[in-house]
């Protein structure tokens, strides 16, 4: 399946055209490489997605041509969550 539809299915990103931006500007790694929005994702893959403050790593669980909002989290496991500056600290 491909990077961006991957995102989108699973509600990682929510808009297909936003997760090729983010891929296309190489905010987004897998298996520790930089990938395209084309790239292809299998299970059992780590992406790295990194947001403005915040870096995102999922491991591929499944991969599902569509979902509903409730079986998405099925498609990918939260390995870290990581923020540059924590703002919810005070």
């Amino acid at each position: 399946m491909r990077l961006d539809k991957f995102l989108k299915v699973s509600r990682i990103i929510k808009r297909r055209s936003v997760a090729k931006e983010i891929a296309d500007k190489g905010r987004i790694l897998v298996n520790g490489k930089v990938a395209k929005s084309s790239s292809n994702v299998a299970t059992n893959d780590e992406l790295v997605i990194k947001f403005g403050n915040k870096t995102l790593t999922v491991k591929v669980d499944a991969l599902l041509e569509t979902t509903k909002k409730e079986d998405a989290e099925r498609m990918y496991t939260i390995v870290k969550e990581d923020y540059a500056q924590d703002f919810r600290k005070d």
